[in-house]
């Protein structure tokens, strides 16, 4: 059942619609839940534009990296941490397979000059941690270079951060039917065809190898100066709201809260990893 024509004839207000709703038997949860999220979205864009201000005034460097496996939503949670920040001092880096000569360099010399200047926020839409996840699952890199960079990669990190360079570690856990169910979304989009891929469909055959090296990842990359956090993104909603709610939450900017929405992460959704934390992928 629907709204006619005579339902809405005297509606004035979003309560009488509402209350008129609930009379008739209409059913509007799903619609008051998409109204719900777009006015908190809209108010955390607005406090992340204050805070994008406050890193400027303060030449501050801020590096989120985005990880997951295909289909978690990385994309479109940067797309909306984005959506309303000055481009002059934001970016997002999409780096795309390493040319030959990039393959003879040391592994992170290419995402250091995409590393954030002064004043700066740059978002990772996937990151040096190809290395430790995508790339030994597909075959990519050998055992020795896989080696190599688990034991660099802490190091390296370390010091960044003793160069005061601010890095938040997003891991966006989705299940496995999620993906499959995302992916076939994909493939009758023709929008959205192009982000489909056969290293996708490997994803799933490769589940459980994915599983293996993240979990490796985790364990030994996530240090008390630079930890992972968990989202769980089976909804991308939440998953969007809550990890701009988690940066937010991790600095004291000035006019933090002129907002007026909660900065907590719901725990429930954002957490920092641990081996007991009960997880979602794998």
């Amino acid at each position: 059942m629907s709204f006619t024509a005579e339902h809405l004839s005297d509606i004035k207000t979003r309560d009488e619609l509402i209350a008129r709703a609930r009379k008739e038997n209409i059913p509007i949860e799903k619609a008051l839940r998409k109204i719900k999220y777009e006015i908190e979205l809209r108010k955390l864009q607005a406090e992340f534009v204050s805070f994008q201000k406050w890193v400027s005034e303060n030449k501050m460097r801020v590096a989120i990296l985005f990880e997951g496996r295909d289909a978690a939503g990385k994309g479109g949670c940067i797309k909306r941490f984005k959506e309303h920040l000055n481009p002059r001092t934001s970016r997002v880096v999409a780096l795309t397979k390493p040319t030959e000569v990039e393959r003879g360099q040391w592994y992170f010399r290419r995402y250091l000059k995409m590393l954030p200047n002064p004043g700066e926020i740059v978002f990772f839409d996937r990151s040096w941690y190809n290395r430790a996840v995508v790339e030994p699952v597909m075959g990519f890199c050998t055992k020795e270079q896989y080696d190599k960079f688990m034991m660099q990669v802490p190091e390296f990190e370390h010091l960044l951060y003793e160069d005061n360079l601010k890095i938040i570690k997003f891991w966006f856990s989705i299940s496995k039917q999620e993906q499959q169910k995302r992916f076939d979304a994909r493939l009758r989009n023709p929008l959205k065809k192009w982000k489909f891929s056969s290293v996708d469909q490997k994803g799933q055959e490769l589940w459980s190898d994915y599983t293996h090296y993240k979990e490796q990842m985790f364990s030994k990359t996530h240090t008390n100066f630079c930890p992972w956090t968990i989202v769980k993104a089976n909804d991308k909603n939440e998953a969007r709201l809550e990890s701009i709610r988690h940066v937010l939450s991790q600095f004291d900017y000035a006019g933090k809260g002129d907002a007026g929405i909660s900065l907590f992460p719901d725990p429930n959704i954002v957490m920092r990893y641990h081996r007991s934390t009960l997880q979602i992928d794998i």
